[in-house]
């Protein structure tokens, strides 16, 4: 198995979890899930998603399927589309976290599935990082004004 951290990158097998009433929103939710999973190039082992949100987390067919593949050592994460797919409140979705972590994995909330915006700030550090590794620096960053 792999070691990365939880939130690291790399090659981690993982599941993802959704729960819905609908086949569309399960699908949506499924693909969130895979565009987080994507971005963080871990590797989606296993799809499980349940249809009534309403049952009770351990009683939900697919989610005892992630669970059973996380402690037969199958994936290392279950990442979900949001908290409130597998949680009532941040508290709860937290113990859910630590109840995983137990179990040697971990559980990730794509939210949105949309990575975070970066700043104007962060983004021009990250191309003067890269000029900088490929050695081309922009002609008015090398220089001061008015010095000749």
């Amino acid at each position: 198995m792999p070691n990365n951290p939880p939130g690291g990158f790399g090659h981690v097998p993982v599941a993802v979890y959704s729960c819905a009433t609908t086949s569309t929103a399960v699908g949506e939710s499924e693909e969130r899930g895979r565009y987080y999973a994507d971005a963080r190039h871990w590797h989606v082992t296993g799809v499980w998603s349940d249809p009534d949100p309403a049952l009770p987390l351990a009683d939900r067919p697919g989610w005892q399927a992630a669970t059973a593949a996380l402690s037969a050592g199958m994936i290392r994460g279950v990442v979900v589309s949001g908290p409130t797919r597998v949680a009532a409140d941040a508290a709860q979705f937290a113990a859910l976290g630590v109840l995983l972590r137990d179990r040697g994995g971990f559980l990730a909330a794509a939210l949105n599935g949309i990575p975070a915006r970066r700043t104007s700030g962060q983004a021009r550090r990250r191309r003067d990082i890269a000029d900088a590794a490929s050695g081309c620096f922009p002609q008015s960053d090398t220089h001061e004004e008015g010095a000749s």
